[in-house]
């Protein structure tokens, strides 16, 4: 087994507010300094049972952006176990570029290998990955946030009884993935709300094909669109780390966490309601954002 499950217990960690609320968010990012949150369940039984059944020759073949947790998750499970990878990445323009892009950077100092593909062509990965597995047949295909069934299997490590006593969980959805997994794992009484970083009306129908269940509920959190990053966003993931302690990084977590707080000066949450947020990790993508907002001219997540 390549990726183990903790010796010690995720931290969950009290958020302090003035409202007859208790909210916590459960510290995911610091399960692995470099396959952090989601992003390591999602890879437990995807990367373990294949490597149970290929060890001889192992070949990881996985889709994302430029500025991908996924990428980089997969690219640190390729180092860390000596096996090759290769990222399938969004945005031909990129090809002479990956060098000022932080994610791909650390990707490449891995050791993964880097195709770049037009958006058009990433736009039909499902005939993408049937020409990779054809031409690598014994290949791991990952898709794009490593969301598939073995996933869900993962993310119902994420639940425990630590979790249990929680009326609401709340989730950053990106793929579906994490959300599908803690929907269809979760206890019978809670309820689940996902936090949409894209503006995509079709993930509704994507969930529920994985989870089978209707007990979530999916609130807008793009403030703008996927990757767009607000002044409004940076001042609160500042101030956040500032008063907590907790860093969020601004695609995911830093806007969810940012909706939570809206939602509940909105009272959408009834009183003595226990709330739990789970940071899903996604550090690395600081970097990149800052670089972005340095060429603007803007100020910098701390």
């Amino acid at each position: 087994m390549l990726l183990q499950l903790p010796t010690q217990k995720i931290p969950i960690q009290e958020i302090s507010i003035n409202k007859n609320i208790k909210l916590f968010i459960k510290r995911e990012d610091l399960i692995h300094p470099h396959i952090s949150g989601n992003k390591y369940w999602k890879l437990f039984f995807n990367i373990n049972n294949y490597l149970e059944k290929n060890p001889e020759k192992p070949y990881i073949i996985t889709f994302g952006g430029a500025f991908s947790n996924h990428i980089s998750a997969v690219s640190a499970v390729g180092n860390l176990a000596g096996i090759p990878t290769l990222g399938i990445i969004r945005g031909e323009e990129l090809k002479d570029k990956w060098r000022d892009n932080p994610t791909l950077l650390f990707a490449k100092r891995n050791g993964m290998n880097l195709q770049f593909v037009t958006r058009e062509e990433y736009r039909h990965k499902e005939k993408l990955t049937d020409f990779l597995q054809n031409e690598f047949p014994d290949a791991l295909i990952i898709p794009e946030g490593g969301t598939n069934e073995e996933a869900l299997a993962g993310v119902k490590m994420m639940l425990n009884d630590d979790t249990k006593d929680f009326d609401y969980l709340c989730t950053a959805v990106g793929t579906g993935g994490t959300i599908a997994g803690i929907s269809k794992y979760c206890e019978d009484n809670q309820k689940v709300i996902g936090f949409k970083a894209v503006d995509d009306d079709s993930l509704e129908n994507k969930i529920l094909e994985l989870t089978l269940k209707q007990n979530f509920n999916l609130i807008n959190s793009c403030f703008g669109g996927y990757g767009k990053v607000k002044d409004e966003n940076i001042r609160f993931i500042n101030d956040f780390k500032e008063k907590y302690g907790i860093p969020l990084e601004p695609i995911y977590t830093g806007k969810m966490m940012q909706r939570v707080f809206e939602l509940i000066d909105e009272d959408y949450f009834p009183e003595d309601s226990k709330i739990l947020c789970f940071h899903t990790g996604g550090l690395q993508g600081i970097e990149g954002a800052n670089l972005l907002l340095e060429k603007q001219n803007r100020n910098l997540i701390i």
